[in-house]
């Protein structure tokens, strides 16, 4: 596996999801942008890949996401894409 950071790692595994798929991390520090750009420039292998996904399979993760309490603000209670985006 190339040698990186965790936060460069974890974005060029997203971003070797496949072309529909684009990670879009948040900072305020222009050294954590410059940290992420880098991740663009991290090649993964198939090998690279399947070790990854190793770690966390779907099988390993339990529970739900979120609390009952919180379920109201995912976007699964929103209205998206907007009606106006719609073609009517």
């Amino acid at each position: 596996m190339p040698p990186s950071r965790f936060p460069q790692l974890a974005l060029a595994w997203v971003h070797h999801q496949g072309s529909d798929v684009c990670p879009i991390p948040g900072t305020i520090k222009i050294q954590n942008l410059k940290s992420n750009i880098k991740a663009l420039s991290v090649k993964l292998t198939p090998e690279d890949m399947s070790e990854l996904e190793s770690y966390a399979s779907v099988d390993d993760i339990k529970g739900a996401r979120y609390q009952p309490s919180h379920s109201t603000y995912t976007w699964m209670n929103s209205d998206t894409p907007l009606s106006s985006w719609r073609n009517n």
